[in-house]
């Protein structure tokens, strides 16, 4: 039998002082708590009550038992109040990874807002544009731009999706005229992010034409706002999500390049190690992520741009 159904049962009945009542109050029929019982003492080799036809009581072994498992029973609402406490108000250090660029335009804002609400978790932000191992460094989440991980026990969760699009600046292009075609790029000063799946190709579709073009970079980078600062002062077309160039697109600081083209999109993704027993830290910081994508609407607003 459970060991602590048993305890809850003896401490009951020590309490009670009549099998009837410790029945009742536990919700069991008398048959059963004195099933418990005698299983607790045959498992112990030592009688803990003492019955007669007109009473209960505990043994010296039963009175020193009863104490210990008061003790135990106690311990134990202990420890699962004090993780609901952590559940309801989530503590610890919560280890992000993700980009400068999505860091900058998308976590900071969410971190702001999530600390005002659980002051008592601690943000450590690590910025990379590089994906390292969840695990080995230690992160409890990362966000990411590509479909598939290495790592199979991790967990994926879309968060949106997101065009690349070519796009320089007014000045660029007054300068330097603007390309009417892909294969018009090679005359073209170009800003090419390093990381990127093919960094020394573009693969562009239009209406079921699909080219694929070399290119190279006068300023190659491997940070996105580097490169959109190049671009911002003029110094080439740069290929860069939409989420980078959302705002200066808008304010017309950019203009699109080759609108009718398009490249493959970016699927921005949560990452984390298990959804098993995921820290309420976590789960409370992606449901803030997941829910300021959705509030803010952002793919459609990306979307518009096109």
């Amino acid at each position: 039998m459970d060991r602590l159904t048993e305890l809850e049962v003896f401490t009951r009945i020590a309490e009670e002082a009549n099998l009837t009542r410790a029945a009742d109050s536990l919700g069991m029929s008398v048959s059963g708590v004195s099933r418990h019982l005698t299983s607790l003492e045959n498992r112990l080799g030592v009688r803990l009550v003492q019955r007669t036809t007109r009473q209960l009581y505990l043994t010296p072994e039963g009175e020193s038992f009863a104490a210990s498992a008061r003790d135990i029973l106690a311990n134990l609402r202990e420890a699962e109040a004090s993780v609901s406490v952590v559940v309801a108000q989530p503590r610890g250090t919560l280890r992000i990874g993700a980009s400068l660029s999505f860091s900058m335009l998308h976590l900071t804002p969410v971190i702001q807002a999530f600390k005002a609400q659980y002051p008592l978790v601690r943000i450590d932000l690590q910025v990379s544009n590089r994906y390292y191992d969840l695990v080995e460094n230690g992160l409890d989440l990362a966000i990411r731009t590509r479909r598939s991980e290495v790592d199979s026990s991790v967990t994926i969760r879309k968060l949106a999706e997101t065009r690349r699009l070519i796009a320089a600046s007014p000045a660029y292009l007054d300068r330097r005229g603007t390309p009417a075609e892909p294969k018009d790029l090679a005359a073209h000063d170009l800003l090419l992010y390093s990381l990127a799946n093919d960094p020394d190709h573009l693969n562009l579709a239009r209406n079921g034409e699909v080219v694929r073009i070399p290119v190279t970079g006068e300023l190659v980078c491997n940070d996105g706002q580097i490169l959109r600062q190049a671009a911002l002062e003029g110094l080439g077309i740069l290929i860069q999500p939409a989420y980078i160039l959302h705002a200066d697109l808008k304010a017309g600081r950019l203009v699109r390049v080759l609108p009718d083209w398009e490249l493959p999109r970016l699927v921005m993704n949560l990452v984390f190690p298990s959804r098993t027993h995921l820290p309420a830290r976590t789960r409370l910081f992606i449901n803030a992520l997941v829910e300021h994508f959705a509030q803010n609407n952002f793919e459609a607003e990306w979307e518009a741009l096109t």
